[in-house]
Formats: C-alpha cells, sequence, structure tokens
C-alpha cells in the first residue's frame, strides 16, 4: 500500500493506532479490490496472477478467508 494513502487516511482519523483493522482493510482494497492507473486498470494481485471473482469482491474475499479459517 502506498505510504501516502496510508498516511493521508491517518491525518483524517487522528489517533488512529496502529493495531487497527482499518489499516488491514485499506491494505486489502488496495492489493485486491482498487484498479491502478499504472497496472493498466488491474489490481497489484491481478498483476501477480490472483483473480478475485465475482461481482462483489469484498465479499468474495471474506467468504475465501471464512472458508479457509473452517479447515
Amino acid at each position: 500500500m502506498a505510504a501516502e494513502e496510508i498516511r493521508d487516511r491517518e491525518h483524517t482519523m487522528r489517533g488512529l493506532k496502529s493495531e487497527t483493522p482499518i489499516l488491514a482493510g485499506m491494505q486489502i482494497f488496495h492489493n485486491y479490490i482498487r484498479g491502478h492507473e499504472s497496472l493498466g486498470g488491474h489490481t497489484p494481485s491481478e498483476a501477480c496472477g490472483i483473480k478475485v471473482e465475482g461481482e462483489d469482491k469484498w465479499k468474495t474475499l471474506i467468504e475465501n478467508a471464512s472458508s479457509a479459517n473452517l479447515k
């Protein structure tokens, strides 16, 4: 995740603690959901060959994480 994105969000949310789940969520969004202009509209995960299928990528990621934890 780009450092300036974290700093921008941290500035908005004064007192943000490093162990907050918000930072992990921002990192997931950055790497798996948000397309990047420098990658031709693809996400970093897609550039690495990891594709998240489905219309709602958040839901797909949560379902995959939940099913992996059940095994």
